[in-house]
């Protein structure tokens, strides 16, 4: 499938600084990233990482869109090359301050205006929109390309308070077929119970109809 956590744990990369010195080594290193997805046989990369991407209180978040947006644009030679896509991923304000709400990720998107250039959504960021999650894939599913499935809990789909039926059903709606992959962070049931109980629960919400 592809890459993700792209700059998680690495050193001197960042989306939104102002230091054009690194905005440049981190577009090099999209661009060898896409290089690798593609050796590796993958063509989508999941662009998380937000520590690499807050933006400071000096800063405004169009100045922080800016920035990242000349970055992914440097970068776009690269992903066309290897036909590989960079997925944006939103991610809720408790993981950081930039690209909080799926709407700004796909303004920086339109601008870039690149199929090269996509949106990922995940349920678990979805869910601090302050909208129902369904409402949000509508509005944004023409430029989603993978998506994760899992729960605020930090379980999978289904494992919490989070209904999966109208996700599906927007998901349905927006003509998506792409992978829904489950992203969990608490492996305490066990990693085997949580696949073939994910599994079930977005089996049982896909036939709620």
């Amino acid at each position: 499938l592809g890459l993700h956590w792209l700059l998680a744990k690495t050193e001197g990369y960042h989306l939104t600084t102002n230091d054009a010195e690194v905005r440049g080594r981190t577009s090099h290193y999209l661009g060898q990233l896409a290089q690798l997805c593609r050796d590796l046989g993958g063509s989508i990369m999941v662009l998380g990482s937000p520590a690499q991407r807050n933006f400071t209180s000096e800063m405004t978040h169009a100045q922080a869109a800016e920035n990242a947006r000349s970055v992914i644009e440097a970068a776009l030679p690269e992903l066309e090359k290897q036909r590989v896509t960079l997925a944006i991923e939103p991610l809720g304000p408790g993981e950081g301050n930039f690209w909080n709400h799926a709407s700004q990720a796909v303004e920086v998107i339109e601008q870039i205006g690149s199929p090269h250039v996509q949106l990922h959504l995940d349920v678990k960021a979805m869910s601090s929109e302050g909208i129902p999650i369904a409402e949000v894939i509508r509005a944004n599913g023409k430029h989603l390309v993978h998506f994760h499935a899992n729960d605020p809990n930090l379980l999978g789909p289904g494992m919490g308070e989070v209904d999966f039926g109208p996700i599906f059903d927007a998901l349905r709606d927006v003509h998506y077929e792409g992978w829904v992959s489950v992203e969990v962070f608490n492996y305490q049931p066990g990693i085997e119970t949580i696949a073939r109980q994910s599994m079930q629960n977005m089996r049982n919400a896909l036939a709620h109809k």
